[in-house]
């Protein structure tokens, strides 16, 4: 009967840490994988709710992200989004300055929405560029 007792922690011990070992959280995935999953997520939420068209439509993006994407192509597309979006800021600030000297208010105001739009879109590919 001694042997029971540390057998019986022994064993509630491992039973109640297997969920804890589960829980662990799984790693984030990155380039084309987090694509293809993020896919993989539409196209369920389009079979629940029997979006035959957009099922059809994600099924071949699907299809084309597993058969074309590679890390380094999405990461080279990502990189040119950036250049892209650093390109139509500083397009959009010497639009800004000129109007500046210009001193119409107006037009003013809307180089300003219009910067701010590209620093937005600037900030969103860089923040892509890291998935």
């Amino acid at each position: 009967m001694q042997f029971f007792p540390p057998l019986a922690i022994f064993t509630l011990c491992s039973v109640l840490a297997a969920p804890l070992l589960a829980a662990e959280e799984p790693t984030e995935l990155t380039g084309c994988a987090a694509k293809r999953q993020a896919i993989s997520n539409q196209l369920d939420i389009a079979k629940a709710q029997g979006n035959s068209e957009q099922q059809t439509g994600l099924e071949k993006a699907l299809d084309e992200v597993t058969t074309h994407c590679t890390d380094a192509s999405l990461k080279r597309e990502r990189e040119n989004k950036v250049l892209d979006a650093k390109h139509e800021v500083s397009r959009r600030q010497a639009d800004l300055d000129k109007a500046m000297k210009k001193g119409d208010p107006d037009k003013i105001n809307k180089r300003k929405e219009k910067l701010a739009e590209s620093r937005k879109d600037l900030q969103n590919a860089l923040d892509e560029l890291d998935k």
